[in-house]
């Protein structure tokens, strides 16, 4: 049985990503306006980069288990740059990550975990996770 851990995380997610798209995610209105963090300088400029961020949400909610807003924006966090003197870590901005948690709830690939804290991954968001993968590594055998 092929899981996430046997592929390469990038293609992994780029086709999660479209499997999101086909299954009807839709990208909230604030994205593309607002910056994914103080870190950054810029808007995220990438056409499909909601569908990215939530595909690597659930995957990081696969790989960790229990994680929730403030995990992820430390993994999604970055180093801002502060001219001639030396740069410094900040955290990613939350409601990228909140909004992306609360959408794959509501597609029932995550639920809440003990005592209402964090996300895990239902026996659904497995499911897809692990077809991707499959998938993913199938096609490179055919390469």
């Amino acid at each position: 049985m092929v899981k996430v851990y046997d592929v390469e995380t990038d293609k992994l997610i780029i086709e999660t990503a479209k499997k999101l798209k086909e299954m009807g995610l839709k990208k909230p209105e604030f994205v593309g306006l607002v910056k994914s963090g103080s870190h950054t300088e810029r808007p995220p400029e990438q056409e499909d980069f909601w569908w990215m961020r939530v595909a690597s949400v659930l995957r990081k909610v696969y790989i960790s288990g229990n994680i929730g807003v403030n995990k992820l924006r430390r993994q999604y966090g970055g180093r801002k740059k502060f001219g001639i003197r030396p740069a410094h870590f900040r955290l990613a901005g939350g409601k990228t990550n909140r909004v992306a948690l609360q959408e794959l709830e509501k597609l029932g690939l995550i639920k809440k975990g003990e005592n209402g804290k964090g996300r895990v991954i239902t026996g659904a968001g497995e499911k897809l996770l692990d077809s991707v993968a499959f998938s993913v590594k199938k096609s490179k055998g055919a390469e």
